[in-house]
């Protein structure tokens, strides 16, 4: 092998793993966020009541436990490497609705409505960078 080839591999090499670990920060930001969201409607919290009750959605504690729930284990399933893409689709589905959510009744675009799109964003990007099964299935060069 050649100097040059070597060098080159090993900036890939360097690379993929700075790739990697970008990856995992930010699908931990994601997935500590997740849990913090998901454990304060466990409870819930009275700021989570306060905090649906104007998006039109009932104040019934047993839903938001339910969705708590839900929420906390499609986290878990995004941070465990062989069901992330599974956490991953379950997280879009839920950011879907909360993006529905504020559409429906109108709140500030970027720092409500596209909230849920920042977060999936964040979420597929990290998946991305740390999954070389989801850059093969997903590629942004060919």
């Amino acid at each position: 092998m050649n100097t040059m080839s070597y060098a080159a591999t090993a900036q890939a090499e360097t690379r993929s793993s700075a790739g990697v670990w970008t990856g995992r920060a930010l699908s931990g930001l994601v997935v500590l966020f997740l849990l913090f969201d998901g454990a304060i409607k466990l409870v819930p919290l009275q700021v989570v009541i306060d905090t649906v009750t104007p998006l039109g959605w009932p104040a019934d504690p047993a839903l938001w436990r339910a969705l708590g729930v839900v929420l906390i284990a499609s986290a878990l399933l995004y941070a465990a490497p062989r069901t992330s893409v599974l956490g991953a689709i379950l997280i879009t589905a839920y950011l879907g609705g909360a993006v529905a959510t504020h559409m429906r009744i109108g709140s500030p675009l970027l720092s409500h409505t596209l909230f849920g799109v920042y977060l999936g964003v964040a979420l597929w990007a990290g998946l991305w960078l740390r999954d070389p099964r989801v850059r093969a299935l997903l590629p942004l060069i060919r």
